[in-house]
């Protein structure tokens, strides 16, 4: 199964990261689950800010009243500041090399050459079992690469035989 089909081609964002010899072959955004933990704030910090409203109307405490709100507003801010980021971030297979773009303001590319991979591995806690992500851990010779951890991957399994595919091609190999 591929995730990117030849018809497809990466956003402007990350097309520009691209050579001119070198085409996508996978590209994924980062599994929303990145996002649970700004929801969850979200949902309660207006659950925490709803209480304190409810406490503070029978108290008379106006003034807190406005602090609590204006704090619950900029949860609400990062939240939104979260999901505008998520919606940028890709992990990029081309014939030549990996890249994970990522950041809104200030752009962050890491790139490992695919020759360089001596040592590719994923893993995936219960959490991400359930919900469909993983962590692709991956290893040089010796070296310390920019690129070596990728968090949130969706669809790990076909991912991990995707890019396992680049860097052993082959298969018509017979051992008889």
């Amino acid at each position: 199964m591929r995730l990117v089909t030849h018809g497809d081609s990466a956003p402007a964002s990350v097309n520009r990261y691209l050579l001119p010899h070198e085409h996508q072959v996978i590209m994924v955004r980062r599994h929303p689950a990145v996002l649970l933990r700004p929801v969850a704030e979200v949902f309660g910090g207006l659950i925490i800010a709803g209480l304190l409203s409810r406490w503070f109307g029978e108290q008379g405490g106006g003034g807190a009243l406005v602090v609590v709100w204006w704090a619950w507003l900029l949860l609400l801010i990062r939240f939104v500041w979260k999901v505008a980021e998520w919606s940028v971030d890709y992990f990029v297979v081309t014939s030549k090399r990996m890249l994970l773009t990522t950041g809104l303001i200030t752009r962050k590319v890491d790139m490992m050459p695919l020759g360089k991979v001596t040592d590719m591995s994923f893993q995936r806690s219960l959490l991400g079992r359930m919900l469909g992500y993983g962590e692709f851990v991956l290893e040089s010779a010796g070296q310390d690469q920019a690129l070596s951890r990728v968090n949130y991957i969706p669809y790990p399994e076909t991912l991990y035989l995707e890019v396992c595919q680049m860097l052993f091609p082959g298969g018509n190999d017979s051992d008889d």
